[in-house]
C-alpha cells in the first residue's frame, strides 16, 4: 500500500502506525496532477481519498479500509 500525503502533512498521520509506504508530497506540481486543489490530501495507491480537511487517525483508519 502507498500512502501519499498531499500538503505539509499533519501530526495524524505519521501516528498511525501502519506498514505502508508513506510519501510525504510538498510540490504543488504533483499536488495538482492528482486534481487536488485543497491540502492537505490523503491519496492510497493512486486514489485521492479526502482534501481539503484534517482527519482523525480513526477516521484515516477507515478510508485505508476501504
Amino acid at each position: 500500500m502507498r500512502i501519499e500525503i498531499l500538503g505539509p502533512g499533519c501530526p495524524n498521520c505519521e501516528a498511525l502506525g501502519l506498514e505502508a509506504e508513506v510519501v510525504k508530497v510538498t510540490d504543488l506540481a504533483q499536488i495538482t496532477a492528482h486534481g487536488v486543489l485543497m491540502t492537505p490530501a490523503l491519496v492510497v495507491d493512486g486514489d485521492v481519498k479526502s482534501s481539503g480537511k484534517v482527519l482523525t487517525p480513526a477516521r484515516i483508519r477507515d478510508l485505508l479500509a476501504t
